[in-house]
């Protein structure tokens, strides 16, 4: 991967004021540009953006993209700065857009597929889960989900969840479950037999 790929960041709200010490002073309104990107989604929207090369404290050399999404610049600003120092601004806030998604993709892999829970040390084996863990994520995002107009899922507005598709998955798995023991009681298994089958001592 292109080392400017993986290096366009958010500046965080605590770290701006060396975006503005790096500048020298705050730009002027007239000093925004409006610009039309395509987005990871294929919309086209529209930005005004601001763009200079900048030397800042705590990241060096940059290229840094102020923008905004409203024409009258009352918006909050979003701070982007990239090491591909030649990029234009369209380019740089392209490029975030997609950041942003791979930065989904990571977060929902440790928290819901378990791509951290891995503990294995071959090499092949890591690749192994890796995979699996691409596969889980795709099936939880093609899974059905029950549930979405009860009033806990309010707050969703009829849209469905991941939390509501990972809650369908583990009650079906449940009640497969439930069906094997009540097939294991139909042909005389006792409790204890079923739960060595189930738990191995």
């Amino acid at each position: 991967m292109n080392s400017a790929y993986s290096s366009t960041l958010h500046i965080p709200k605590y770290a701006v004021h060396c975006i503005f010490e790096g500048l020298g002073k705050k730009p002027h309104a007239e000093s925004f540009r409006p610009i039309r990107v395509r987005c990871r989604n294929g919309d086209i929207k529209h930005f005004w953006a601001f763009t200079k090369v900048v030397r800042l404290k705590r990241y060096g050399r940059k290229r840094l993209v102020i923008v905004h999404e409203a024409a009258e610049l009352t918006d909050e600003p979003r701070f982007l700065v990239t090491d591909a120092l030649y990029w234009e601004s369209g380019r740089v806030i392209e490029t975030w857009s997609y950041r942003w998604a791979s930065e989904i993709f990571h977060e929902f892999s440790k928290q819901v597929t378990g791509l951290e829970a891995a503990q294995v040390r071959k090499e092949e084996a890591v690749k192994r889960h890796f995979r699996l863990s691409c596969v889980a994520q795709s099936l939880v995002q093609q899974a059905s989900a029950s549930g979405a107009e009860t009033e806990r899922f309010a707050f969703a507005k009829g849209e469905t969840t991941f939390g509501q598709r990972c809650r369908t998955i583990a009650r079906d798995v449940m009640h497969g479950l439930l069906q094997f023991v009540a097939q294991l009681l139909r042909q005389g298994r006792s409790c204890e037999e079923i739960l060595e089958m189930l738990l191995p001592a």
